[in-house]
């Protein structure tokens, strides 16, 4: 058993080759191998939000604080809240962040295949994000 004390791991900055805006992550844990799961708890400020992306595997979001939006590629920009789960399918092309004026943070999901977690794409435009107003 490993217990994996708050403050053990540094957070990180999210990196504006993915990110738009404030965004810090938190890492909660990443199983050992054979075990392919990792999780992190993200941070956005308001207006900051993903770039597109997918996961080979999926992903689940779980809301713990503020108030964010998500849209998959074709559907409709989603207002999430503390309490909501978002589960990503398998390829899914999505992004997900704050609001333009409230923060947000989620606990993020996801699974290991072929070495990645996450491909990344290109950034959502402004048009995109304020199609959710």
């Amino acid at each position: 058993m490993e217990i994996k004390r708050v403050g053990s791991q540094p957070s990180v900055k999210g990196s504006s080759d993915w990110f738009t805006g404030n965004v810090r992550m938190d890492p909660l844990f990443q199983a050992p191998d054979p075990a392919l799961v990792q999780a992190a708890s993200v941070t956005f400020e308001p207006g900051a939000r993903t770039a597109w992306h997918k996961h080979p595997l999926g992903q689940a979001l779980i809301v713990t604080a503020g108030k964010g939006w998500v849209q998959h590629e074709g559907g409709h920009v989603e207002e999430i809240r503390p309490g909501d789960v978002v589960l990503s399918s398998p390829g899914e092309k999505h992004w997900h962040g704050a609001t333009p004026t409230t923060g947000i943070t989620h606990i993020a999901i996801q699974e290991r295949r072929d070495g990645k977690f996450v491909v990344w794409m290109e950034h959502v435009s402004d048009e995109e994000y304020h199609a959710g107003k």
